[in-house]
């Protein structure tokens, strides 16, 4: 008995097993249906995106150049006998200024000695034409036929006599120029850079006295993103005149004493491409930097660095979007019947805050403007009421139900008359 037990307890056991799963198939097991989505995942600000016209500026930077610039250098020799007070680092001299005074008693003496030279030569002169003259009346009174020959008429005597007064002459305005430049006179309004010599100083000619600028303008060189050279008009001229006239006003701008500012503009193209950045230059000018300004604008400095903005082209028509709205320089985020839309856009033009788009986007898009993290386009959205989008259509809103309010109280008005 035990032995059939044993044989016959596997074969139940399976039958039971059987038995349970087809039950469980005839009658599967229900599951919790999740409910239906009720609401958005995220809200986002946007903005209409709206074609309109835009200036374009360009951003560049450089250093303060002079104009001019030059090395006063003496061309006599000799000690310094006076300074002018306003050569010191930093002074400011005008045109035709005495800066400096060389001892000139050497040089007036070589001017009376060379006077005094001239003078003998020209009685020479005067002697040798006379015994010319007096050998030509000679020669006719003796009844001579023919020209009388250049010895008898003492024309090598006289020819020598006349370069003897030349080179007395050419000495004495050597002597009057070496006397002349013992005063050393501003060639140009001016101001000091770095002075060298001083007062009782033995200079040599050669010798530096000081570094000099030009204060009518200053000139910054900028250099342009290759990209940017479409987007402003250069100033070019080939010979003396102008092909193409810049409109371009340049704004400087120097963080080194507060926030100091500069009208300039500009004023030429470099000819060629700069080998070390592979980028063009252009010159940027700032008339008469040192008069001053409103406010007591303090002057630029040279050697200053600045930072420089450009006015270049008005685009017309366009569609500019924050930077801060593009991802990855690539695309962007818009919202279609509150479901979120990626767009891939191309850019035509940028700078460090706007984008101008050239493809991707179409006029009326309501661009994201939220900062959004690992998104999936498609996701449903909600546009904030406190946003500018928002904020715009309550603006709009309460203009035209003010304009009707107004107007119902004009015809309830009208009714009442």
């Amino acid at each position: 008995m035990n032995t059939k037990l044993k044989k016959l307890l596997p074969v139940g056991i399976f039958a039971l097993l059987l038995a349970i799963a087809l039950l469980i198939r005839m009658n599967p097991p229900e599951t919790e249906k999740r409910p239906a989505f009720g609401g958005p995942v995220m809200v986002v600000d946007v903005v209409p995106v709206e074609t309109r016209d835009y200036q374009v500026r360009l951003q560049s930077y450089g250093t303060v150049q002079p104009r001019t610039s030059a090395t006063l250098i003496a061309q006599v020799s000799g000690q310094i006998v006076s300074v002018n007070p306003n050569v010191r680092d930093g002074g400011f001299f005008d045109k035709g200024d005495v800066l400096a005074t060389i001892d000139s008693r050497d040089y007036e003496a070589d001017v009376r000695i060379a006077e005094a030279v001239l003078m003998d030569a020209r009685q020479a002169l005067a002697e040798a034409e006379a015994r010319s003259e007096q050998a030509r009346e000679d020669w006719a009174r003796l009844g001579n036929e023919g020209p009388a020959p250049d010895l008898v008429l003492r024309v090598p005597q006289l020819e020598a006599a006349r370069a003897r007064v030349k080179s007395a002459e050419s000495t004495l305005r050597k002597a009057e120029l070496d006397l002349e430049r013992t005063r050393i006179v501003a060639p140009f309004d001016g101001r000091i850079l770095k002075g060298y010599a001083d007062l009782g100083q033995v200079v040599n000619v050669n010798s530096p006295l000081a570094d000099i600028y030009a204060t009518d303008y200053v000139e910054i060189r900028l250099p342009l993103r290759n990209r940017d050279l479409d987007y402003i008009e250069l100033p070019e001229r080939f010979r003396d005149q102008d092909t193409t006239a810049s409109t371009s006003n340049v704004r400087i701008v120097s963080e080194l004493i507060g926030n100091a500012s500069w009208d300039a503009k500009l004023v030429r193209t470099e000819g060629a491409i700069d080998e070390t950045a592979r980028q063009l230059h252009v010159i940027a000018q700032i008339d008469d930097p040192f008069a001053g300004g409103p406010g007591g604008l303090r002057p630029p400095k040279i050697g200053q660095y600045v930072t420089a903005e450009l006015t270049g082209k008005i685009l017309q028509d366009v569609l500019v979007v924050p930077n801060s709205a593009i991802y990855q320089g690539s695309y962007v985020y818009v919202v279609e019947d509150n479901l979120l839309r990626r767009r891939d856009v191309d850019i035509d033009w940028q700078n460090d805050t706007e984008a101008v788009i050239s493809a991707g986007l179409r006029d009326g898009d309501s661009l994201v403007i939220t900062p959004l993290g690992q998104v999936t386009s498609g996701i449903r959205v909600s546009v904030s009421e406190s946003g500018p989008a928002a904020r715009d259509r309550r603006s709009a809103g309460a203009s035209s139900g003010t304009g009707q309010d107004s107007q119902t109280t004009r015809s309830s008005t009208g009714s009442q008359q």
